[in-house]
């Protein structure tokens, strides 16, 4: 594979030592790949068609990386393309997303654009209703104090556009603070929010599952920090080895069909109590904090699986 070369569509600012995306791209010059980084707003379309400016990735480690200077490049001149931007998906991504269409058929796109337009990280998951908690999309107050009641007095509030816990809030009857989260959540009731039944996260933890194309890969438990009642990695969470139980291969199982049919490639499922949250579809993290807890370079086994479509594709770049 080391004729190809790769470009990632990321987020200019990372934490290299957390970072999935840094994790991908350090294997990928181990492998002597060439690979190019550039952010959505990079994108472009001109004479030559599709392209971007982008940066030559100089080397790639916990500490960071170090890039060249920017030039232009013809989307067409990568054997794979990577789109690893953070949510939320804007505008500017769908027109990524809507760009990086020139070269279907040319370049493997990971995850394909088409699926990342079609499934909305909080919304997917509410299409294996079988394994997800009640839910609810709401914005009327009533109506969010209402799924509440009816789910014990206690819920919780995401924005249907967010990531590593931003923006979510725990919502319970008697909280003093409680009408202020629900206008806080809803600024006001003029945006909806996933209203979601509350689940034991600080005894059972919040499970991440990795699938690659459509197979579960590996999986890591992550325990809330402190008092903190989210499970993210960027709010602290103390990361654990896992295994599936067998609800949560069947899960698995489910989600991966309908993951492997929209062409999301490299994707992870959020399962807290046997119950399906949230399928990460943009920017899948926790690879640094797998090896950490398991020994598992999944980054590898990405490189291995992208190697291999590569060569089926007979998709060389010189």
């Amino acid at each position: 594979m080391s004729n190809h070369r790769i470009l990632v569509v990321m987020d200019r600012e990372v934490v290299a030592a957390h970072d999935s995306s840094v994790a991908i791209i350090e294997e990928a010059l181990r492998r002597d790949i060439v690979v190019d980084v550039c952010d959505t707003d990079d994108l472009c379309f001109t004479v030559d068609g599709a392209s971007a400016t982008v940066r030559r990735v100089r080397c790639a480690a916990i500490a960071g990386m170090a890039l060249a200077g920017a030039r232009c490049e013809r989307l067409a001149e990568y054997g794979a393309i990577l789109y690893r931007k953070d949510p939320p998906f804007t505008s500017r991504a769908l027109e990524a997303t809507l760009l990086l269409e020139h070269v279907r058929g040319s370049v493997l796109l990971i995850n394909d654009p088409r699926g990342l337009r079609e499934a909305n990280e909080k919304l997917f998951a509410l299409r294996f209703d079988a394994y997800s908690p009640p839910t609810a999309v709401l914005r009327d107050r009533a109506m969010i104090w209402e799924f509440c009641g009816a789910h014990g007095g206690r819920c919780v509030l995401k924005p249907l556009d967010g990531c590593g816990g931003r923006g979510v809030f725990a919502l319970r009857d008697g909280d003093p603070n409680a009408e202020v989260i629900i206008e806080t959540a809803t600024d006001e009731g003029r945006r909806r929010v996933i209203v979601q039944a509350w689940l034991p996260v600080s005894e059972h933890g919040d499970k991440r599952i990795f699938l690659l194309d459509g197979e579960p890969v590996g999986a890591l438990l992550r325990m809330p920090a402190g008092s903190d009642s989210r499970a993210n990695l960027r709010t602290g969470a103390v990361a654990r080895a896992t295994t599936l139980s067998a609800r949560e291969s069947e899960i698995a199982d489910a989600v991966g069909r309908g993951c492997r049919a929209l062409g999301l490639t490299f994707v992870g499922l959020d399962v807290i109590a046997g119950h399906l949250t949230e399928v990460n579809v943009t920017s899948p993290t926790g690879l640094r904090e797998l090896e950490q807890v398991s020994g598992r370079r999944l980054q590898a086994q990405i490189l291995d699986w992208i190697g291999a479509r590569l060569e089926a594709r007979a998709c060389w770049v010189a």
